[in-house]
């Protein structure tokens, strides 16, 4: 099978997290041997080490901080990426920080992840500041391909307002993002709806695939005290 590296990238709010945690677990289920390397050092509240334990338990290796960095609010990586993305008998994904300073973290690896090939994907929540247009969304692009010195290779659209989200919405979102992919010529392919709104949001919209995701990452708030106290 061919081993890819994914690379994930979003603005802050995208849902960029989301998706590679979503993504990582449907690669494992097509049966490849899944990395899934944790590089935000933006966003304290949605990071891909909180499926650390859940993730491993069924085969998908998480890379992230270790010991008492495990679960600490610092812009720190863990030195094993560089040997994840240089090993080519597993299918790797990097879950990169949303913003231009935290895409400069894969900016360092640039070498080993162009020797090696790869697939930037770029999610977009339209509803979001900074990617409400396609003039923003472009302006974006060029700022996270400039900090990240790679070239983003496919648009995903997740435009939600999460339980708030309808089908016009998605397609507010959708045509704004088909927009981008005019002026920019990278790829667009599909779209993101959370399962429990996916009633609401039906496939094919604009002639686009939908891709049903399950809510995995929570706020602190979100958390019970028990289930705060566990972890």
């Amino acid at each position: 099978m061919n081993n890819e590296l994914y690379i994930i990238i979003g603005a802050y709010g995208s849902g960029k997290s989301e998706y590679a945690i979503h993504h990582s677990r449907y690669l494992k289920e097509q049966g490849f041997d899944v990395s899934l390397a944790d590089m935000d050092v933006v966003n304290p509240y949605f990071r891909a080490r909180d499926v650390r334990d859940e993730f491993e338990s069924y085969g998908i290796e998480v890379i992230a901080p270790d010991g008492i960095f495990k679960h600490a609010d610092l812009p720190m990586i863990s030195p094993r990426i560089k040997g994840a993305i240089e090993n080519t008998n597993k299918t790797v994904v990097l879950d990169v920080g949303g913003d231009p300073a935290g895409c400069r973290t894969i900016g360092r690896f640039v070498d080993p992840i162009t020797t090696r090939g790869y697939k930037l994907q770029f999610v977009i929540n339209t509803r979001r500041p900074f990617t409400t247009d396609p003039e923003e969304i472009v302006l974006m692009m060029e700022m996270l391909e400039f900090s990240s010195k790679l070239k983003i290779t496919e648009l995903i659209c997740n435009t939600n307002l999460m339980q708030y989200t309808d089908q016009d919405t998605v397609f507010e979102g959708l045509e704004i993002v088909a927009k981008v992919a005019a002026l920019t010529g990278v790829p667009f392919k599909k779209y993101l709806v959370l399962a429990e709104y996916a009633q609401r949001v039906p496939d094919q919209l604009l002639g686009y695939a939908r891709e049903i995701m399950i809510y995995t990452l929570r706020k602190p708030w979100e958390y019970t005290s028990s289930e705060q106290f566990q972890s």
